[in-house]
């Protein structure tokens, strides 16, 4: 960090410095004693502007204190088979880690249909992942490593995108504004693979309304993506579908994918959180509702981001009168790289 940060985050301090109960008990949880790192992402999700970061880091510590944030990994989703559900359609999962140490999240962009459980569930689900990186995994690796380890890499899977994506905008948008108001700058880099003809098209006109800090880290790789991403991982850690050619979990056994409810990093996560339900002196639930969340408003360029790639569906929609996929233009496409976009 320059001089000029080292000063924004030491006013930044002064002012976190002040803040009370309840807010304080949360504020620890979300910086897990690696206080300067902290308050330099919020403020590089402000651009560096002291005032506007204080006032979204306040903001999300009264978002945890008003949705009983802390407590959400001791909530469990009950019964199990809905927790399967879950995860067979919200496609996510951690595959390892990079060379430097940061976890590797891989997302099933295109192959995720959000359509076995309410909005509910999904966005439990996806702040529960966050917190368990935050608040378990993160901390265990800055120890082990020796160094705060704040950041986590993500490889998004465009293998099945296809039109019928339209219909999962408005709760992509509603995730996607949760982290950037509550886990900002929290993903160091997204590296898109098996990217189908329809997401290159929708990413040349995206791209231009993100702003530059994201546009950054973004890449876009050719095909699965496993030499490039070889370079920064090991083997072990690849995603189940950058392994080869072929991509989606029907090629690979349960264990190798990450998405899998059998999935290590699954098993390890259900097993915490059920853990901490048990210890407040209650057994597992048969069934119980799901931790029902505040949503945010999104800001005005995410949506304008939504609209765009609605729209951007849309002309697909109406120019083939069917969906594309990834196999649709196999014979005149080839995928797209980094460098052609």
């Amino acid at each position: 960090m320059g001089i000029v940060s080292e000063e924004a985050i030491d006013e930044f301090q002064e002012l976190m410095d002040q803040v009370e109960e309840p807010l304080k008990e949360t504020y620890e949880r979300v910086h897990q004693g690696y206080l300067r790192e902290n308050l330099g992402r919020f403020l590089k999700a402000r651009d560096w502007n002291v005032c506007k970061a204080h006032t979204m880091l306040v903001e999300c510590l009264r978002w945890r204190v008003d949705n009983e944030i802390d407590s959400i990994l001791s909530k469990p989703i009950v019964p199990t088979e809905l927790y399967r559900d879950v995860r067979d359609s919200q496609l996510i999962g951690m595959s390892g880690y990079t060379k430097e140490g940061l976890p590797v999240f891989a997302i099933g962009v295109g192959l995720s249909t959000f359509d076995k459980a309410s909005v509910h569930y999904y966005v439990q689900s996806h702040i529960q992942i966050n917190e368990y990186r935050d608040r378990v995994l993160l901390p265990s690796i800055s120890k082990k490593n020796g160094r705060p380890i704040t950041t986590c890499v993500k490889v998004l899977d465009m293998t099945g995108l296809k039109l019928s994506a339209l219909s999962q905008i408005k709760l992509v948008t509603i995730i996607s504004t949760i982290d950037d108001l509550n886990y900002p700058e929290k993903t160091n880099t997204y590296y898109v693979v098996n990217a189908p003809y329809i997401f290159s098209a929708c990413w040349k006109v995206v791209k231009p309304l993100l702003q530059e800090r994201t546009r950054k880290k973004v890449h876009v790789l050719s095909g699965c993506g496993k030499d490039e991403l070889l370079k920064i991982m090991d083997f072990t850690s690849l995603p189940h579908f950058c392994r080869s050619g072929s991509s989606g979990s029907s090629h690979h056994t349960q264990s190798a994918n990450c998405f899998s409810i059998d999935h290590p990093f699954h098993q390890q996560l259900y097993n915490y959180v059920k853990h901490h339900y048990e210890t407040r002196g209650q057994a597992e639930p048969a069934k119980q509702g799901s931790f029902h969340v505040g949503f945010p408003e999104p800001e005005a360029e995410r949506c304008v981001i939504a609209k765009t790639i609605e729209s951007e569906l849309h002309k697909f929609e109406n120019r083939n009168g069917l969906a594309m996929s990834i196999d649709d233009r196999k014979a005149s496409h080839e995928t797209l790289a980094d460098d052609d976009l």
